[in-house]
């Protein structure tokens, strides 16, 4: 019975010293794959800004005209400043389009890449699809009120101020 025991024991020992090995090699291999994590989140957010900046209006000299920007317009103007959807480029009216018909599901990147004619596969083009739906919100024009949804912001109430495009509420 001690040598049942002791063999017992042994192995027990055994695969004590196995799994510490496996141990020290998943610690390793976590710390890489942290690394590699790490990397990867800095390389998106610099790719993220750098498309930030470019959709950014660039800052105009005082002695230069306003009136019509070198290039295609990529600028979104906030919507108070805005006549309406129209002033807005042909890739932004799309992806107000797609906010409408989207409803009170909202519209998502991925969505939003197809809705832009990009491939919805691919998490370049859905983050940048992202960055433009976000750019949208922040000038006013859609609202995220669920993490990845986006969608027309509720109309104003005016409470009777005058200047209303429906007086009565209807069409």
């Amino acid at each position: 019975m001690r040598a049942v025991l002791e063999a017992r024991q042994k192995a027990a020992a055994v695969q004590v010293e196995e799994l510490e090995a496996e141990l020290v090699r998943v610690r390793a291999a976590l710390v890489d794959a942290e690394e590699v994590l790490r990397r990867r989140v800095i390389g998106l957010e610099q790719y993220l800004e750098a498309l930030a900046e470019e959709d950014a209006p660039a800052v105009v000299a005082d002695s230069v005209s306003q009136r019509k920007p070198v290039g295609p317009r990529r600028a979104v103007p906030h919507r108070q400043n805005a006549a309406g959807v129209e002033d807005l480029s042909v890739d932004y009216q799309a992806l107000i389009a797609a906010a409408v018909e989207a409803g009170g599901d909202g519209l998502g990147a991925r969505r939003a890449a197809v809705v832009l004619g990009w491939d919805s596969a691919s998490a370049s083009r859905v983050e940048g699809a992202r960055a433009r739906l976000k750019r949208l919100v922040e000038r006013g024009w859609l609202v995220e009120e669920k993490p990845g949804r986006f969608m027309l912001p509720a109309p104003e109430q005016d409470g009777g101020a005058g200047g209303a495009e429906r007086p009565d509420g209807g069409s």
